[in-house]
């Protein structure tokens, strides 16, 4: 059948239609994105913007076209961090299902996490053993560790990168004091849950997903999008830090122009930085591995596996 994912995510409303059925892999048909920034349209009690609220309504309601024009039978509609935290969040659904039909599910920070585990591990398959996964969003960052294909520990921290730019990076480039009170402030988190991981024993194979991550090891000199998703990516934690440095010295501008870096996403590019920086420091990560695969895979997956269960 073909599927429609629909995800709200922090930075992003992006559609993925797949061809797909139990016990295959799921074909991509067609993609479809907006770019929303949910992450950066609250005000200072934490709600969504009116402003935000109607673009949010418009964008969903236009996937939802495209979806009926791409022949969708199956729509799987979900939102994040952004919707999830905001003051508004049920006025936000309400008015979303009211105005479009689309009932948006939230996603809990741990069931991304465990979603995106799903597809990681699927993607890997039962040979990389031990895995632990890192993904970095628009407002939030997921880690999850296990052997099998849902992980032993999940969690979400409020940091994701569009979140941490708009609320502590305000200049262009930004100012060297909030860089660093900025990486103190995420490694204190990071570090705060570290002890729940490192009790299960070390994994055999680190991953990573989300546009963040894959951004960092291209720029970092890993292959080109245009190699396929089979291409080994990876990144290292010296070639990181030596980018979070640049990135702190770059104005946006210039990070525009860097190799694989997409104009919508280069001003939280050193946000996300620091985020990964920290996070492969204080788990004692020398190198991952980048997965094609992530939560929205991990969305059809479930899917597909409820069907096969039916």
């Amino acid at each position: 059948m073909r599927l429609g994912v629909l995800d709200v995510g922090s930075n992003t409303v992006h559609l993925l239609v797949v061809d797909a059925h139990p016990g295959a892999r799921p074909l991509p048909a067609y993609s479809h994105k907006a770019e929303l920034r949910l992450a950066e349209l609250l005000d200072d009690d934490g709600a969504i913007s009116p402003a935000g609220v109607d673009r949010l309504v418009a964008t969903v309601g236009q996937a939802l076209e495209v979806a009926e024009e791409h022949g969708v039978a199956d729509l799987l509609p979900f939102a994040t961090s952004a919707v999830r935290e905001a003051g508004n969040a049920d006025r936000v659904l309400s008015r979303v299902a009211a105005e479009t039909g689309v009932a948006l599910q939230v996603l809990s920070g741990a069931d991304e996490a465990r979603l995106t585990f799903l597809a990681a591990r699927r993607w890997l398959g039962w040979s990389a053993g031990r895995l632990l996964l890192f993904d970095i969003g628009g407002g939030s960052l997921e880690i999850a560790f296990g052997l099998d294909e849902a992980p032993d520990a999940a969690v979400s921290l409020p940091l994701g990168a569009g979140r941490l730019t708009a609320a502590r990076l305000p200049g262009d480039p930004p100012d060297a004091a909030d860089v660093r009170a900025l990486r103190r402030d995420v490694r204190t988190q990071v570090a705060g849950v570290v002890g729940r991981f490192s009790r299960l024993g070390a994994p055999d194979r680190v991953v990573a997903t989300s546009k963040t991550f894959k951004q960092l090891a291209r720029i970092a000199g890993a292959a080109r999008s245009a190699e396929g998703e089979f291409a080994r990516r990876e990144l290292s934690r010296a070639d990181l830090r030596v980018w979070s440095q640049k990135l702190a010295e770059l104005p946006v501008a210039e990070r525009r122009e860097l190799p694989g870096v997409s104009p919508g996403r280069a001003h939280q590019l050193l946000a996300g930085a620091l985020v990964a920086e920290a996070a492969m420091d204080l788990f004692g990560v020398e190198s991952l591995e980048i997965c094609p695969w992530a939560l929205r895979e991990g969305v059809i997956l479930r899917r597909l596996d409820r069907m096969r269960t039916a």
